[in-house]
């Protein structure tokens, strides 16, 4: 995941991540160490059972505690996932709806809780993870950009391609 700066409702938007905007979850709200993320179920997040995949929910329940997270960071610095735990209650139907808070924080890691209810309020899923929170680095495509606002001379790194 990218670098955010704090978001309120007015002006929420994710990172950019072409996994997240191809699924469809939106930011609702983002700041002081809680956020809301929304996903309106389409057919291509149902499993067989024509309810919400496991991954789905996941995925949403990663956003969702991440940009809690993301909320106490500053400019620059974004978090990756260390590790997640999800229970899932029921299954989800209609839209499923993220919350996150951050439970403890240190300056280089961030411990979350979230829970995710559908459009009729059942509970769906209970989610715990851990955040380290990362200076960003370029990756990809950013590398030449990298380069060009730091040391000339910079090489990338063995993953950046």
């Amino acid at each position: 995941m990218t670098d955010s700066s704090s978001s309120t409702a007015g002006a929420a938007s994710l990172p950019e991540s072409p996994f997240v905007d191809r699924l469809g979850a939106q930011l609702v709200s983002a700041a002081d160490g809680a956020s809301e993320v929304m996903l309106p179920l389409l057919p291509e997040h149902m499993n067989t059972w024509d309810v919400a995949h496991g991954g789905v929910t996941m995925t949403l329940a990663d956003v969702a505690l991440a940009m809690a997270a993301r909320s106490l960071a500053g400019d620059g610095v974004g978090v990756v996932t260390v590790e997640m735990k999800v229970n899932f209650m029921q299954p989800g139907r209609g839209e499923l709806r993220a919350t996150a808070r951050v439970l403890h924080r240190s300056t280089t890691m961030a411990y979350c809780e979230g829970e995710i209810r559908d459009s009729e309020g059942h509970f769906v899923a209970k989610a715990l993870g851990t955040f380290k929170y990362m200076r960003r680095l370029a990756v990809g495509r950013d590398v030449t950009r990298q380069r060009l606002r730091s040391d000339p001379s910079a090489k990338p790194g063995p993953s950046d391609g």
